[in-house]
């Protein structure tokens, strides 16, 4: 990663901050796997993330979230808890794409990763708040294992070809945009119907 332009810079920030919102434990060890095996020279603001203890962190939060996400409602529940987690962190692996070398561009880099970490994890959590609403409990294994095959494609696109990943979650951030108020709709009326909320409504 390092010897690239800014521009560069800013795109791999991008996508690495979308992909912490869908799956951050993977995208952590993922980056730090690649640099502890010489496949990137990492910047010096993520090459922390190469240390082995760190990886060995990241690697079993990663498992830990890959059995979970495939649970109905434990999967909610994950995505609930880690509302407070995903996006800052988006936001901090973004600005450490840049390190210390840049201020400003680091600036920039961690409000853009926070605001696509949150576009990307509240897309998540509304779509598999959706499917959980289903009786069919295999929906809900295919769709985690897509989220783990975009989150992981989009990691291994990136440290390969940084603007086609980040032409792609240019385009995921469209469809989250069509596709988040649509599911914040469908959230407000399964809030209400679970609590009651619908009765009013009925009764006009």
């Amino acid at each position: 990663m390092t010897g690239l332009d800014t521009a560069q810079l800013v795109a791999i920030a991008s996508v690495l901050g979308f992909a912490s919102g869908i799956r951050l434990y993977l995208v952590l060890f993922g980056v730090g796997l690649a640099g502890w095996m010489g496949w990137v020279e990492l910047p010096a603001g993520l090459q922390v993330l190469a240390h082995p203890w760190v990886l060995g962190a990241s690697g079993s939060m990663m498992a830990v979230e890959f059995f979970a996400d495939k649970v109905p409602a434990l999967d909610s529940l994950w995505d609930t808890l880690h509302t407070l987690i995903r996006i800052p962190a988006g936001a901090a692996l973004a600005a450490a794409v840049f390190g210390g070398d840049s201020a400003l561009w680091a600036t920039i880099a961690a409000i853009l990763g926070g605001s696509l970490a949150a576009t990307s994890h509240f897309t998540k959590a509304g779509g598999r708040a959706l499917v959980n609403t289903s009786p069919e409990p295999f929906s809900n294994a295919a769709v985690s294992t897509g989220e783990d095959v975009l989150a992981g494609g989009l990691l291994l696109l990136v440290l390969a070809y940084p603007w086609v990943a980040a032409a792609i979650v240019l385009l995921l951030v469209l469809l989250a945009a069509w596709l988040l108020p649509k599911l914040a709709r469908f959230i407000v009326r399964l809030l209400r119907r679970l609590f009651g909320g619908a009765a009013p409504e009925q009764a006009r």
